[in-house]
């Protein structure tokens, strides 16, 4: 049961917030404003809509309840009571998830990370088979996928690839993605036929602004090198890989995709940032952690989230023990949604519960 006067209490401050903005504040007062009328307009606007098919409601059930009414009259009213019902229900869950403490950087964009497990060539193969089913999947969203950093398999694939991922509510929508990811499939190589299993792991980092990270100059050793690998003559005969190393926790980072060294030490910089900004935001979950139940999605690298089982075309999402039949759809970026949105509601459904609403 929501409490009235909760949704009163946030009613009244986004009143206020309007009446402000409208009185011209200052510049840097207005743009705080602005975030503020922003965030809270969403649920401002459920629960005016709640509200309203409350009194709709009413309305009808008083009708049904006036003896005075005619059968025709009373039908119509059954059929509104039975329509508003179903309003008034959705709503009340919209306003319930909407009351739900934000995380704030569910807005940010995210730096990808896939690396092969165990399994060999077959796991690299896997790794790159996983980074192309986020490619699908971004382009379905309309988000833009940039390539930071990559180290092909041998056989094809990636031992490692990392990416910049960018567009509306990425980590939002990704940030249940980190964890083990397991296949079970016949690899190519294989001419016995026997099933194989290999893994790759998924690192989902939200990328942070210089607000959010602030990194000391002096913390942090760079150094350049020659690139190893594909990339023509320029690439292996200049020093324009850069590896920097941030003292106070021993994070190391290095890119070397691009010819020219500002660009490798730009990424490099923004790839630091997100694995500083992760590793708070993980300590900082921690001790929520420690008064709350742990949610889905922990985050831990090590844990196994999903298994790909080829041969009966199965996907399984351990976490929530969903099981899906559309492994082919799964990979080709199409299903792989109705994953993300099952374990977001799941997520939902915990915090509610947490919360109490």
């Amino acid at each position: 049961m929501l409490a009235p006067e909760k949704l009163d209490t946030l009613l009244a401050r986004f009143e206020g917030i309007e009446a402000e903005m409208a009185s011209g504040p200052a510049p840097d007062v207005y743009i705080k404003l602005s975030r503020d009328y922003a965030e809270l307009d969403p649920i401002v606007k459920s629960i005016r809509e709640l509200r309203k098919a409350e009194g709709d409601l009413e309305g009808a059930e008083a009708l049904l309840a006036d003896p005075e009414s005619d059968a025709e009259m009373n039908e119509l009213a059954q059929l509104e009571r039975d329509e508003l019902t179903g309003v008034v229900e959705e709503l009340t869950q919209q306003v319930r998830i909407g009351l739900l403490p934000k995380d704030k950087a569910d807005t940010h964009d995210v730096i990808l990370e896939v690396r092969a497990g165990t399994g060999g060539d077959e796991a690299a193969l896997f790794a790159g088979d996983l980074f192309r089913m986020y490619q699908r999947f971004a382009d379905n969203n309309g988000w833009k996928v940039e390539v930071m950093s990559s180290s092909e398999g041998d056989m094809g694939g990636f031992k490692e690839i990392v990416a910049a991922v960018t567009g509306q509510e990425v980590f939002g929508k990704l940030k249940f993605e980190s964890g083990v990811h397991r296949v079970q499939r016949v690899p190519e190589t294989e001419s016995g036929g026997r099933i194989h299993t290999s893994a790759a792991t998924v690192a989902v980092l939200p990328q942070a602004e210089e607000v959010d990270v602030e990194i000391n100059p002096a913390d942090l050793r760079i150094d350049t090198y020659r690139a190893s690998g594909a990339g023509g003559q320029h690439v292996n005969t200049t020093d324009s890989a850069v590896r920097i190393v941030h003292n106070p926790t021993g994070i190391v980072v290095a890119v070397q995709d691009e010819r020219s060294q500002h660009k490798n030490k730009d990424r490099a910089m923004k790839l630091l940032r997100a694995k500083i900004y992760d590793v708070e935001r993980e300590r900082a979950a921690n001790e929520r952690t420690e008064a709350r139940r742990v949610q889905v999605g922990s985050g831990d690298r090590s844990e196994r989230i999903r298994t790909y089982n080829f041969p009966q075309g199965r996907v399984t999402d351990h976490r929530i023990g969903l099981t899906l039949y559309k492994l082919d759809q799964m990979i080709a970026g199409e299903a792989t949604g109705e994953v993300i949105d099952a374990l977001i509601m799941d997520h939902q459904a915990n915090l509610l519960a947490d919360e109490g609403l």
